[in-house]
């Protein structure tokens, strides 16, 4: 580790960082090796920054948004079906293979940046797909580098949980995404103001500029990961990238508490899936071209005001925080549900759906805090990377599964779908209620 001498602008880091940890001994180092204790205020903001910053990108190519939007647009609306299963389960399937070919190295934080300045390129031949081709030829172009980008995304999320558990310490984990989470969401709704308001149907040109704009911001972001001051760890499996993947599948048969979290998990994908089948329930009672700003705005202000509050609490409690989140996305779907079947989907009230897209957004936002922080801190060293790669890969499989069966349930009705993920949900709050706590105090 470096032993750089004490100047101005460190001191400035440490006293902001000394603030965020709230607390006299801000450099409590629980998990993580004493020589990494110097670095973990700079690592922190960098590491803070680089989230932000893709959280902005995320915001303007969201496939539940502006790239659905962006399909009817260029002609290719059978194409929208295809987006979010390709978007969250193409970053995660692969992750056994790519967890064995980042174990081999004994500083990760690259195989993040390059992720991120991959995302940034498929995103610059979405740009291209948008503004040089028409039709299905543009959507095939678009779906395409959603591919790419997904894969991109796969060496991120592997990485950044091993880093993170690495140069961050137990106890602030959860407060650095839950404040990346609120900075993020903010300058979304200040940057979705800038971008949308009182602009009618967006063209195609101002569709290519929001892509090149979000690629610039995972460029920037990846930068910025590039300066995280990461030690050597361990390494391992250094024999075949798809063997080692495989054996990697004996933690689900050999560690219960591993297993009983990815069963909750599974549980509580209802949060992420029931949101589309909001904006569609919204679509069908007003198909005003404004409606995309505001579910837009209620998708950032969720995580600008919640998230915060969630990693902090998970940094307590991370399995109270998943029991919680998952009673409110339960509970969400389930009045949702129940209300357009009694009542029928025209409810009367414009607002309906857009304010129970963003109750639902709050408790995604601590569906996803509780359950990453609780991952970072059930386990250390390659089991850490292992864990994320085997959980992540399952899940996927099984979004791609469950997706399959609501997109048949939707044939019947939206309805029945979101009366399903709420019952679901249910379930992964009580399977979470079964989970050990291991958050030390």
């Amino acid at each position: 580790m470096s032993t750089k001498e004490s100047t101005p602008k460190r001191d400035t880091i440490d006293q902001l960082y000394s603030l965020i940890a709230n607390e006299e001994d801000a450099r409590v180092c629980k998990d993580i090796p004493e020589e990494a204790c110097r670095e973990v205020p700079r690592n922190f903001f960098l590491i803070l920054a680089s989230n932000v910053l893709t959280k902005l990108g995320d915001l303007l190519i969201s496939p539940k948004t502006v790239l659905a939007w962006l399909m009817s647009a260029v002609g290719a609306p059978a194409l929208v079906a295809w987006l979010v299963p390709i978007r969250e389960s193409g970053s995660m399937v692969p992750q056994m293979v790519i967890a064995a070919w980042v174990r081999r190295r004994a500083v990760r934080k690259w195989f993040w940046t390059l992720g991120s300045f991959g995302q940034a390129a498929s995103v610059v031949a979405m740009a291209a797909s948008v503004w040089f081709l028409e039709g299905y030829a543009a959507g095939g172009g678009i779906v395409a580098a959603l591919v790419v980008f997904s894969l991109a995304r796969g060496f991120c999320s592997v990485s950044m949980k091993d880093v993170q558990g690495k140069c961050i310490p137990k106890t602030r984990r959860g407060r650095l995404s839950g404040l990346a989470s609120t900075l993020g969401g903010t300058a979304t709704v200040i940057l979705t103001a800038l971008l949308f308001w009182d602009r009618g149907d967006p063209t195609l040109g101002f569709y290519a500029l929001l892509l090149l704009l979000a690629a610039a911001f995972w460029i920037i972001a990846g930068f910025l990961f590039a300066g995280v001051d990461e030690y050597q760890g361990e390494t391992g499996g250094g024999g075949n990238a798809m063997s080692e993947a495989i054996k990697s599948l004996s933690l689900l048969r050999d560690d219960v508490p591993f297993r009983n979290f990815v069963i909750t998990r599974a549980l509580l994908l209802g949060s992420a899936l029931a949101s589309p089948y909001f904006v569609v329930l919204a679509q069908k009672e007003s198909d005003t071209g404004w409606m995309l700003g505001v579910f837009l705005l209620a998708s950032s202000l969720a995580s600008s005001l919640s998230a915060s509050f969630w990693g902090w609490a998970a940094d307590t409690s991370s399995r109270k925080v998943m029991i919680r989140s998952g009673a409110m996305a339960s509970g969400i779907c389930l009045v949702v549900g129940v209300t357009a079947l009694l009542l029928g989907t025209d409810i009367g009230s414009v607002w309906f759906y857009p304010i129970a897209f963003f109750v639902l957004g709050i408790a995604h936002a601590g569906v996803r805090l509780g359950r990453k922080t609780y991952l970072v801190d059930m386990a250390g060293g390659n089991k850490r990377t292992d864990y994320t790669a085997v959980s992540n890969t399952v899940i996927g499989i099984l979004l791609l599964a469950t997706g399959g069966l609501t997109a048949l349930i939707s044939l019947v009705s939206e309805v029945a779908v979101i009366l399903v993920l709420g019952l679901m949900g249910l379930a992964g709050m009580l399977s979470a209620m079964r989970l050990k706590e291991v958050t030390d105090s």
